[in-house]
């Protein structure tokens, strides 16, 4: 499919004519090229205004098309919304997922909150979408369902070192939703303020959650290989 008609207005063979006055030829885009075009202008104004503050003629606008277009490719705003949303939950659970490698439970910790910091600090604007109330009424596409899958990924681990260390493993899922809930909230925070720095603020969540208030340490550390 292409979306564009691009013509140079000319009559007769282009070929004959000198090259100085033929007419650049403007290039056409395929039908993935004006979805993935519209995409990112979507992601752009829904980061920067939210969905009520966007519309239909301005995603059209700026992709210099007509608001049928964008209603052929995803049948409205809302359809351009539910995909740019799973495509930056399925970006942040595969960070999460893919960086909870090591065999230590508090290196998993720094992990998991680095995997949360790192796409923050990536795609700042996927995560400012993902942090508003979705307009869609369905229970994903929340930031609270995205806490919720994102937790689900740790219970298991939670879960083997709650049964080792000789505690009930059915809290595992408890737990999970109160650390990645911790880490989440403190990165919505960090989003806007940038202070302090990324390691710092991963080694102090850590520090929170191993030690518990009662055993905090002043100055705390990491144990993992990453250090920034």
């Amino acid at each position: 499919m292409i979306d564009d008609v691009a013509t140079d207005g000319s009559t007769g063979s282009e070929n004959t004519r000198p090259p100085s006055t033929r007419r650049a030829r403007r290039v056409r885009m395929t039908g993935k090229e004006r979805r993935e075009q519209l995409l990112d202008i979507g992601r752009t104004l829904f980061a920067d205004k939210g969905y009520e503050g966007t519309s239909v003629e301005e995603i059209a606008a700026r992709a210099g098309v007509s608001k049928p277009v964008v209603y052929e490719h995803f049948g409205g705003k809302e359809g351009l919304y539910a995909v740019v949303v799973d495509r930056e939950m399925r970006q942040l659970l595969d960070m999460v997922t893919s960086a909870l490698t090591a065999g230590h439970p508090r290196e998993l910790l720094e992990q998991a909150a680095f995997a949360l910091l790192d796409y923050i600090e990536t795609y700042t604007d996927g995560f400012r979408i993902l942090v508003r109330d979705s307009p869609v009424a369905q229970s994903t596409g929340t930031f609270a369902s995205l806490i919720s899958d994102i937790a689900t990924q740790v219970e298991d681990i939670l879960g083997l070192e709650f049964k080792a260390r000789g505690f009930d493993p059915k809290l595992a899922p408890l737990y999970a939703q109160a650390l990645v809930g911790m880490v989440a909230l403190t990165g919505q925070w960090w989003m806007n303020a940038r202070k302090p720095k990324k390691a710092e603020v991963a080694a102090h969540l850590v520090n929170l959650a191993w030690h518990g208030l009662e055993n905090l340490e002043s100055k705390p550390r990491l144990i993992g290989h990453r250090k920034n």
